[in-house]
């Protein structure tokens, strides 16, 4: 089992945060990344939907061999990882918002969050807050359209800088000084988020971005090692699966990777 694949999805491309950490510091590993991006983005789905998307993908993963799976996204992190490990056997390594790191990195008390829809209001993140925030003051919102940005591969036009600004400038405002980004699109987008913050006062020059994508790694790392599942020959192939349009995701991804991506469908 050591040589099979490691699953990892996403409702679209933002998990492929998630995937490069996987593939810097698990370098050997054979990799299967699926872009739900058909479906996309979780955040606005409705439960049953998401709950049939996320156990069609699992299966695909146990039928194409996978050793363990990673749910490289917050929204079906909060609302499917608990029921995904008591339906699959295979590990499971699943994410949350890093409300812990920045209520420890703040020196304000004051946290923005930018988060999809379904995450903000799941119980996992309100427990979050409850248990290493509760003497802090916390910014949401959900960036419509932020999803939309990342899965057309548009992170650089006036629209995209205009829209972030939307959202990041009323909580420059209140002067946070962390900002946490609860889905794993949103990080493709850090750099706008730091040219806008940068332009600000001293003050807020220096906003602290954080998301997960190393953490989640890491742990993929102790859960392997744990079960003696870490692979130390070289790695053979790392395939892309897509619900939505081949072509398109075939262009946004290669310019997310900075890579050439051959993408296979997946319904």
């Amino acid at each position: 089992m050591s040589n099979a694949p490691i699953g990892v999805f996403d409702s679209g491309v933002g998990g492929l945060t998630i995937l490069q950490a996987i593939r810097e510091h698990l370098p050997n590993e054979n990799l299967l990344y699926v872009a739900d991006s058909a479906y996309a983005p979780y955040g606005r789905l409705p439960k049953d939907v998401l709950h049939k998307r996320c156990s069609h993908i699992a299966r695909f993963f146990v039928q194409q061999g996978a050793k363990a799976m990673v749910i490289a996204c917050n929204t079906a992190t909060a609302v499917m990882a608990e029921w995904l490990r008591k339906e699959f056997d295979i590990p499971i390594v699943a994410m949350e918002p890093a409300i812990k790191p920045a209520a420890l990195a703040t020196r304000t008390g004051k946290i923005g969050v930018f988060a999809t829809e379904n995450t903000l209001k799941s119980d996992r993140y309100r427990k979050l807050l409850a248990e290493y925030a509760k003497d802090k003051k916390i910014f949401e919102s959900s960036c419509n359209g932020f999803v939309e940005l990342v899965e057309s591969g548009d992170l650089t036009s006036v629209q995209a800088f205009q829209l972030v600004e939307k959202y990041l400038q009323p909580m420059i405002d209140e002067h946070i000084d962390v900002l946490v980004l609860g889905c794993t699109h949103y990080p493709f987008l850090a750099p706008l988020m730091r040219k806008i913050s940068s332009q600000q006062v001293a003050g807020n020059q220096d906003l602290q971005i954080i998301h997960t994508a190393d953490a989640v790694s890491l742990q993929l790392t102790r859960v392997l090692a744990e079960n003696d599942l870490l692979n130390f020959k070289d790695q053979e192939y790392v395939k892309y699966f897509t619900s939505g349009d081949i072509q398109t995701a075939e262009r946004v991804m290669s310019i997310l990777l900075q890579e050439d991506i051959n993408i296979q469908e997946i319904i």
